[in-house]
């Protein structure tokens, strides 16, 4: 018989338990949703922009100095 998990699943914001069901849902309340979004406005979440691989860039030997020798 295979038994099924069951996961605890918790708000981001206040850490309460949290139901699928829950209109909210990830969030426990609409109150927790509207701080998150306030995080996003305020820059205090943020996305960082993908890392540039340099190993696949060919080296053109300037060190980036001035030509004025």
């Amino acid at each position: 018989m295979a038994h099924k998990r069951s996961l605890k699943l918790q708000c981001p914001t206040c850490h309460k338990p949290t139901t699928r069901q829950n209109p909210d849902f990830p969030f426990c309340s609409a109150r927790c949703r509207l701080i998150d979004l306030g995080k996003w406005a305020s820059g205090a979440y943020v996305i960082s922009s993908p890392l540039r691989d340099t190993s696949d860039v060919p080296d053109t030997g300037k060190t980036g100095g001035s030509d004025d020798d």
